[in-house]
Order: C-alpha cells, then sequence, then structure tokens
C-alpha cells in the first residue's frame, strides 16, 4: 500500500535527489526561469513554493532554515530580500510550469518552469561561475 507516499523519486537515491533539487531551486532563485524535464520541474514546484512561503516572514531563524535547504548565500539573499517581498500578498501559486514539447536526443518531455510575475531581464544573468565570482570578491 502507498498510502500517505508522496512526490517523486526520479530515479535518484534520496541524497542525489534532494542535491538535484536545491541546485535546481538555486538556478531557478537566481534566473527566475530555468529548462528542465517535466518530471524534475513537477518535483522542484513544491520545493521553491515552500521556500518563497517561508521567505515572506524575514527572521534569523527563517535565513537558517533556508541556507540549510539550497547552501547558496546568494540565492538567499536574493529570496529574502527580493522575491519575498515581490510575493507578500499573493496567497500562493509563485511557480509556473510551461510544457515546452520533446527533447530530441531521447524524447523527454521538456518544460519550463518560471515565477510568475518575473523580471524579464534576470534570465540567464547568473551563471555558477558568476556567483562563485561574486562570492568570492
Amino acid at each position: 500500500m502507498r498510502h500517505k507516499i508522496n512526490g517523486y523519486k526520479l530515479n535518484r537515491t534520496s541524497s542525489h535527489r534532494s542535491a538535484m533539487l536545491a541546485n535546481m531551486a538555486v538556478a531557478l532563485l537566481l534566473n527566475e526561469q530555468i529548462k528542465t524535464t517535466l518530471p524534475k520541474a513537477k518535483a522542484l514546484r513544491p520545493y521553491v513554493e515552500r521556500l518563497v512561503t517561508k521567505a515572506r516572514n524575514v527572521s534569523l531563524s527563517t535565513r537558517r532554515h533556508i541556507m540549510s535547504r539550497i547552501r547558496n548565500e546568494a540565492a538567499t539573499v536574493k529570496l529574502l530580500q527580493v522575491l519575498g517581498p515581490r510575493y507578500l500578498t499573493r496567497p500562493g501559486g509563485f511557480t509556473q510550469i510551461i510544457k515546452a514539447g520533446f527533447r530530441y536526443g531521447d524524447m523527454a518531455s521538456v518544460a519550463y518552469i518560471q515565477f510568475v510575475d518575473r523580471d524579464i531581464k534576470e534570465k540567464g544573468c547568473y551563471t555558477q561561475r558568476q556567483v562563485v565570482q561574486a562570492t568570492n570578491e
């Protein structure tokens, strides 16, 4: 029986899955739109929605909780200072998934996951190399 079992396994171990979701969440928070497979986007959506809901109430415990989940200072700062206040009055549904057809190599269904009312200029602005350079300076 599968009672009260939810979430996507994505054919990965739990540690790999949690690391992948954290990395994808950082990419989504920094760029506000990413392209991935449909099952990964569906798994990422509740993960990010909980983080944004938590970020609407700014406190030290909130900052520590978010840092324990995504382990990235730049994404945490953006979440607490930009995205939290942006969605303060919105009751939920901060992200949307847009299907984008199938990938050429393996015919996997591809989708864009993005924030509702996102900043268009943020798309593709941050890469991992730029984030590392900004934190080292």
